[in-house]
């Protein structure tokens, strides 16, 4: 006999065994029991909450010759006709293919004629919202006047779709996305009946990838199976399996982007890339990620509505400490509206790229909720500024000699003079192999590879403490692209095969507000420059 699939294999055949959706089965049985049937019901919801399974489940129950409690016995001739699709009077329509008005015209034919056997005709039309206009208003008639022994049941996914004229006419039902915890429940009890050693951490996953969706969750319980078949199914297994990623590459993501480290984030996606991640599911894992820290953060006593591990938990009471709320505002944002337009994309990687480079650099973006972490950016680099001047990083400054009304020196100068002699801030002496590499910069930077020598030519060069050569560039995306270790030693090499020596190198970003000449000295105009330094 040939597989089944575990979501047809265990379709509730009763409406004991349907899960997640008790207001409406409550309802249904209590119609059967007290002989109250609706002639039309609509059902709608998402995808796999089990509207056509109810659906059916209900025209075996109002055929049934022994009904228990308002539920199907599965004994009888007509359940057991039901049940195996052979039964002339439940009749199942896919709206989907079968849209148009000559469809709806035979059906208002054949509800003329009695049933055969058992007590009612059951219509099942799945995906309505896909009927024409005109085969909507052919229905009109039919669904508001229908024989005394005819049941109409609407399904659909789409019900904003369907005409008010329509909706007017049914019992309206909403069927709910079923929670993680019913999905992982049910997953459990399958797992035991068919003798499956699965890891719960592994089952939990798998029902929250399946967002509601019961047979979502069977269909890809049954995909990890067969992946691991004959082995204990594993958390790592489920990840491997769906491509999904581990809440620890987001915390790694995470801290990278706190520290507007562009150049570790990329280097993150690239390894998910390689390792074959889905990046659709990253984008909706990490979003996720953010709500979990967002209520960590706004509410006391959550962790029992946070679905995490102990270690996991702690590890996000660390970063919630890290992270302001108007910024897990703000990263959500950007991530809600990657994952609609990852969708649609034929540049996944691209568009995960700029969504987290924007996070790292606020001032991409122009929106009001990003304003504060655009503050947030130009202090911390204040910060950066402050320590380095703290640690004997500042330039030294000298002054430009020359007679001035008053005198020499800083005393005598003009204030225009004082500016100017602010733009030579040079040390005594400029090493040797620096002055031979300004002089060749150019000639090097066009040799560089075409990721960098871009950026390279927006550069302007100056000198840090202990002689290193610093390249400045306008941005802080130049920055962390050129900053990379492997450019860096790119650079390195080309100038030792330039001019024979090894000059240390850091990259430096101009600070936001601010002009070059108010922090830096640009040795490449100065480098010829006879200049007196006094003490």
């Amino acid at each position: 006999m040939s597989y089944t699939a575990l979501y047809r294999k265990f379709r509730p055949t009763v409406f004991e065994d349907v899960k997640g959706q008790d207001h409406i089965i409550t309802t249904l049985q209590n119609q059967i029991k007290a002989n109250r049937i609706g002639h039309a019901y609509l059902f709608c919801g998402t995808r796999g909450t089990g509207k056509t399974t109810v659906a059916k489940i209900f025209a075996k129950a109002v055929n049934c010759e022994h009904p228990v409690d308002g539920s199907p016995c599965g004994e009888c001739a007509m359940c057991r006709s039901i049940a195996a699709g052979t039964s002339m009077n439940v009749i199942e329509i896919d709206a989907a293919s079968n849209n148009g008005v000559d469809s709806i015209r035979e059906i208002r034919e054949e509800v003329t004629y009695r049933p055969t056997e058992g007590r009612y005709k059951v219509y099942i039309i799945d995906e309505v919202h896909m009927l024409s206009i005109g085969a909507f208003n052919a229905l009109l008639k039919t669904l508001e006047e229908p024989p005394e022994y005819v049941i109409f049941i609407l399904a659909t996914t789409e019900i904003h779709k369907i005409p008010v004229t329509i909706l007017s006419r049914c019992q309206h039902y909403d069927f709910k996305r079923i929670s993680i915890e019913t999905i992982t429940d049910r997953m459990k009890e399958l797992m035991d009946t068919e003798k499956v050693d699965v890891e719960d951490r592994a089952l939990t996953y798998i029902a929250k990838a399946a967002d509601g969706s019961m047979r979502d969750a069977l269909s890809l319980l049954d995909q990890c199976i067969a992946f691991y078949l004959g082995q204990r199914l594993t958390y790592d297994n489920v990840l491997e399996v769906l491509g999904a990623v581990d809440t620890d590459v987001f915390s790694r993501l995470l801290r990278k982007i706190l520290n507007r480290d562009v150049a570790g984030v990329l280097d993150i996606v690239d390894d998910l890339v390689m390792m074959g991640r889905e990046l659709t599911q990253l984008a909706s894992d990490f979003t996720w990620y953010l709500r979990n820290l967002l209520l960590l953060k706004t509410s006391d006593n959550i962790e029992d509505v946070l679905d995490v591990s102990t270690e996991n938990m702690v590890q996000l009471k660390e970063e919630a400490q890290m992270i302001e709320t108007d910024m897990l505002f703000r990263y959500i944002r950007i991530f809600s509206e990657l994952s609609g337009q990852l969708k649609y994309s034929t540049q996944k990687r691209i568009m995960l790229e700029v969504a987290l480079i924007k996070m790292c650099v606020p001032a991409m973006e122009t929106d009001q909720d990003s304003v504060l972490d655009r503050i947030r950016a130009v202090e911390q680099k204040q910060e950066e500024l402050e320590k380095g001047l703290e640690n004997g990083s500042a330039q030294r400054v000298v002054y430009v000699s020359g007679d001035s009304a008053s005198g020499n020196g800083p005393e005598g100068s003009s204030s225009t003079e004082r500016r100017a002699s602010a733009k030579t801030e040079l040390p005594a002496a400029i090493p040797e192999e620096v002055q031979e590499v300004v002089k060749n910069f150019r000639s090097i930077a066009d040799e560089a590879s075409g990721m960098i020598r871009g950026y390279l030519k927006k550069a302007r060069l100056s000198l840090g403490g202990d002689n290193r050569l610093l390249i400045v560039l306008p941005d802080s995306l130049g920055v962390s692209v050129v900053g990379r270790e492997d450019h860096v030693q790119e650079l390195t090499d080309l100038i030792e095969q330039k001019i024979g020596k090894q000059v240390e190198i850091d990259v430096r970003c101009i600070e936001e507000g601010r002009r070059f000449e108010d922090t830096f000295v640009d040795i490449e105009q100065k480098i010829n420059m006879e200049i007196t330094v006094e003490d």
